[in-house]
C-alpha cells in the first residue's frame, strides 16, 4: 500500500540529519531515499485524488498528479513540489560532490518538513483506515 510504504520509508528519511553528511556514499542513500520518497508522494496523491474523484488524476504524470493537487488540496505548494520533482529528475545524473550536497541541504532543511505535512495533512483528512487502503 502507497500510505504504509510512504510512513515507513519518511521514517528512515527522517533520519537524514542524523548521519555523517562528510560520506559520498550516506548523500547518495539520502539521495536514493528522497527520490523513493517523493515517488511515493505523487502516487499516494493520485490515490486521495482518485478517491475524491478527479479526472485529472487520471493524467498519470507527477507533474499532472502535483498540479492537480494543488487545485484540490490548500495544502500543497505547487512551487516547492515542483522543485522537488525537478530535484528527484536531477538526482539520477548528480555526480558532482558539490550539487549532492545541495540538494541533501534540501531535503533536510525543506522535503523532509514537507513530506511530514503531507502525511499530517492526508492524516488529519481522512480516516486511517481508508488511507491503508491507498
Amino acid at each position: 500500500m502507497k500510505y504504509a510504504n510512504y510512513k515507513s520509508n519518511l521514517s528512515v528519511l527522517r533520519q537524514a540529519p542524523e548521519q555523517d553528511l562528510q560520506n559520498e556514499f550516506v548523500l547518495s542513500g539520502i539521495i536514493d531515499k528522497f527520490a523513493m520518497q517523493f515517488e511515493l508522494s505523487w502516487k499516494l496523491l493520485r490515490k486521495t485524488l482518485e478517491y475524491e474523484g478527479r479526472l485529472d488524476a487520471a493524467t498519470g504524470s507527477p507533474r499532472g498528479i502535483i498540479k492537480a493537487a494543488y487545485d484540490a488540496y490548500d495544502f500543497i505548494g505547487e512551487g516547492i513540489w515542483l522543485r522537488m520533482l525537478d530535484d528527484r529528475n536531477a538526482a539520477e545524473h548528480v555526480y558532482d560532490a558539490m550539487l549532492a550536497r545541495r540538494l541533501v541541504d534540501d531535503i533536510i532543511g525543506t522535503y523532509i518538513a514537507a513530506f511530514d505535512d503531507l502525511l499530517a495533512n492526508l492524516e488529519r483528512l481522512y480516516p486511517a483506515e481508508l488511507l491503508e487502503t491507498f
